[in-house]
């Protein structure tokens, strides 16, 4: 149960910094996989040498001290790798991420011998071997299934990782001391209740304070998705998650244009044939809400309009609601995944955003012909689908395999570069239209005083930055799509050519 909690956690404590891309749960759960390797080869030599109670007790009794003490000493060189990022100070990064794996060696190699330790012990004859291990293994394994969806589904989302990591030790403590007790007496146990004493400390005053000390934060909280920040700076309030490169959402109380994916939204229903009348669009989805700022910006430009925002984490939810006014009478949440979400939607809509992104990241299953499809079902004859990609400079292959896929669902696709920004939004209309349209549409709407001036910088926006057809490329299905192969290689060529202060 601890062993797999503590992976659990450890994938928290990290992707909190330095996020939850694949690359990161591999050396996760690489690196942990080679410490119990080790474990196992210690411990089965440890218990041949020794096969005492006492010893496989006291080394469950120090594993778990351990495990407390990792969330106490990690805590300053993640503050500090936070810090770095924000500034991508890339050896400092790669030295924090270094050492807070180290740090899990001494627990998870004690953790790794219990097995062959307990099996060992248990063992009173050899005709009952399998049987015996049998019967370790899968206890194991059930031990395992909990530990997963206790730290998962509810302490981290109600206590945090940090104090996770002290129950988990304190759990395997308070077995270890009974365990101590029971078979080698109660005398022996009383230097070890002092170690009991030190976790209980810990609980309660050895870790508090906030995960982050960013400027201008407000509030930080984390689900069972992620770790949520919400920063405050001139009056304008900033969503951010994980590792807080990208920001999900703005709001500030009387502006909202804010140059960034979420106005180009509007923007999406004048790719149709001119003039196309603003008053035609009621209704919306948005697959991946985050704190509302897409669904603000669409009520204040087109009215009442039913919009309904599909987000997996509801903890995201309830911060938009207090913090980032998202709190519009015509916003329809709906708690799911997008696709699932969408599947379910017995509606049509005039505006379908897909802007489920953990930058630079795309869950796979809303890249897929598949889901394009199903998002094409659900469009209206004029419907507009709008995705916001993150892209590199001079790396355009991520929107080149997205424009490819949508291209085999959609008659017509354009993509607009926002400027100053690593984004690009693309739109794929549910009929055949062309790139003049948007251009058309904008001149009769910049004549029209009564549109609000907010349409008009979107569709102004996505008339001048509008970029040649997407190059052909590999099409995603459901079987095969290697979009994340393409984004961590486009990170990586990015990081290692030098070129990252033009994110600063």
């Amino acid at each position: 149960m601890t062993t797999l909690a503590v992976e659990m956690l450890a994938s928290r404590l990290l992707g909190n910094v330095f996020g939850t891309s694949n690359l990161v749960w591999a050396s996760i759960i690489g690196l942990i996989l080679i410490y119990l390797t080790a474990g196992y080869f210690i411990g089965g030599r440890w218990a041949d040498r020794s096969p005492n109670f006492s010893t496989f007790f006291k080394i469950l009794i120090w594993a778990a001290i351990s495990i407390a003490i990792v969330p106490v000493i990690s805590r300053p060189i993640l503050r500090l790798a936070a810090d770095a990022f924000d500034e991508l100070q890339l050896g400092v990064l790669f030295g924090s991420f270094v050492a807070v794996l180290i740090l899990l060696i001494i627990p998870i190699t004690l953790l790794g011998t219990a097995s062959p330790f307990a099996i060992r012990l248990a063992i009173q004859d050899t005709q009952a071997a399998g049987r015996v291990s049998g019967k370790i293994y899968a206890i194991s394994t059930l031990g395992s299934f909990v530990g997963t969806f206790i730290a998962v589904l509810l302490l981290i989302p109600t206590i945090g990782t940090y104090e996770s990591f002290v129950i988990f030790g304190g759990i395997l403590i308070l077995a270890g001391i009974l365990g101590l007790g029971i078979t080698c007496g109660w005398r022996k146990t009383l230097p070890y209740l002092v170690a009991l004493l030190f976790i209980l400390i810990l609980a309660f005053w050895g870790i508090t304070g906030s995960t982050k000390t960013s400027k201008g934060q407000v509030y930080e909280t984390e689900s069972a998705y992620n770790y949520i920040q919400v920063l405050e700076e001139g009056g304008y309030y900033y969503l951010r998650l994980n590792e807080g490169q990208g920001i999900h959402s703005i709001y500030h109380p009387t502006q909202l244009w804010y140059g960034g994916p979420w106005e180009q939204v509007l923007a999406a229903p004048f790719f149709n044939p001119a003039p196309y009348d603003p008053n035609k669009v009621t209704s919306m989805a948005i697959v991946g809400l985050a704190a509302g700022t897409t669904a603000r910006q669409a009520t204040a430009v087109y009215g009442n309009i039913r919009i309904d925002g599909i987000e997996i984490d509801p903890v995201i939810v309830d911060v938009g609601r207090k913090y980032f006014g998202m709190n519009m009478p015509n916003l329809n949440v709906i708690i799911q995944d997008g696709r699932w979400g969408l599947a379910h939607s017995n509606r049509k809509y005039q505006i379908i955003s897909v802007d489920a992104y953990r930058p630079p990241y795309i869950p796979f299953h809303l890249t897929t012909i598949e889901f394009f499809e199903l998002v094409r079902e659900h469009l209206t004859d004029d419907g507009v689908l709008v995705m916001n990609i993150g892209r590199a400079p001079n790396d355009r292959r991520l929107i080149n395999a997205l424009g490819s896929t949508i291209k085999t669902v959609f008659p017509s696709i354009y993509v607009v570069d926002i400027p100053d920004t690593f984004n690009s939004i693309l739109y794929a209309t549910a009929q055949p239209t062309r790139k003049e349209n948007i251009h058309e549409n904008f001149d009769i709407l910049s004549k029209d005083n009564s549109i609000n001036p907010l349409l008009i910088a979107a569709v102004q926006t996505a008339a001048l930055y509008l970029q040649p057809a997407p190059e052909p490329a590999q099409v995603f299905t459901d079987d095969l799509a290697p979009v994340e192969w393409i984004t961590n290689n486009m990170v990586l060529n990015f990081i290692f050519s030098g070129n990252t202060e033009d994110l600063q």
